[in-house]
């Protein structure tokens, strides 16, 4: 066990600040436990506690920060990543947003606290318009708070967290076993979700010069052009292929019907390989549509330079904003 500790306590301040700045920029580890072991390493010697706070303390700072001013640009896309997991991005977006906002600025103090809020504060603070200094001291009150509730509580209860140490290091087998049954489970959920998107690649993809040249023929009559993404018309100045129409992809099939099935469809979005529009077009040509993809989306039709139109103002939906 003491060689356990004496490990962590020879590398443990680069590991404390890695571990929590990867909570911080919103990825799933542990950060409270690394903490409470940071403040249990510090009641036995073998870390300076003030060292350690420190050492975490900016970390999180440093995290929120750059969240903090990535949803200052970025806006919902950001938002939305964040959001991946949910099967309703938006919905994700808002509820978090809404109760941020509810809640008021204050919320910063308890946000690394709440589940589902806390990564998502900082970027949400920058898109809804919170001045820097206001966040900073803010968001400095709550990473205190944060550090001091877990490091002390690591601190009181050392020797519960060696005894856990000392059962890890005495399991050490069956700890290897279930590490490599999680690798196994992952590889199996990869190779699935890969399977899954498979079919999608069959989708027939156009590029963006084609269908600019059949929207400009005798042909344009037969053609409807749907935006389906799944975030990207909630900013105030959002824009979109000239002539298309918005079609809300998590609401499927219930959305289909504004769909017309005697008509040449044509979906895009702003999504790595299509994935957004690749989905609503495969679902679609599972009932009987003509869905094709425009190849690279939104990006390719910009790129190549063709006709574009501001989204309707019914169709924006603006983030609440600090003022």
């Amino acid at each position: 066990m003491h060689d356990i500790f004496a490990l962590l306590a020879k590398h443990g301040y680069g590991f404390l600040f890695g571990l929590v700045l990867m909570e911080a920029l919103g990825l799933p580890v542990p950060a409270a436990v690394a903490l409470m072991t940071a403040g249990a390493l510090s009641a036995r010697g073998l870390l300076r506690p003030e060292l350690a706070f420190g050492t975490a303390l900016s970390a999180l700072l440093l995290g929120d920060i750059t969240l903090f001013t990535l949803g200052r640009y970025t806006g919902w896309w950001l938002l939305s990543v964040l959001c991946r997991l949910s099967t309703n991005p938006e919905g994700c977006i808002l509820r978090s947003a809404n109760t941020f906002y509810k809640r008021g600025k204050l919320t910063l103090i308890f946000a690394k606290f709440i589940p589902g809020i806390n990564s998502m504060a900082p970027p949400l603070s920058g898109s809804m318009g919170m001045r820097l200094r206001q966040f900073l001291s803010l968001d400095l009150v709550g990473a205190s708070l944060y550090t001091t509730v877990y490091g002390g509580l690591g601190f009181l209860f050392s020797g519960v967290i060696a005894t856990v140490i000392l059962t890890l290091q005495r399991a050490g087998r069956v700890v290897e076993y279930v590490a490599v049954g999680l690798v196994v489970l992952y590889v199996v959920r990869q190779t699935v979700l890969y399977q899954k998107e498979r079919v999608y690649k069959l989708v027939p993809r156009v590029e963006a010069e084609d269908l600019a040249a059949r929207m400009g023929s005798t042909d344009a009559d037969n053609i409807f052009v749907a935006d389906v993404r799944s975030h990207g018309y909630y900013e105030a100045d959002a824009s979109r292929i000239k002539g298309s129409t918005r079609i809300e992809p998590n609401a499927l099939p219930l959305s289909m019907v504004n769909f017309p099935k005697d008509h040449d469809i044509y979906l895009y979005c702003t999504c790595i390989r299509e994935a957004t529009s690749a989905r609503v077009a495969y679902l679609l040509r599972q009932n009987g549509f003509r869905a094709s993809v425009i190849a690279g989306g939104l990006h390719a039709w910009k790129k190549a330079g063709h006709p574009l139109e501001s989204v309707p103002p019914e169709d924006v939906v603006l983030l609440p904003k600090f003022i």
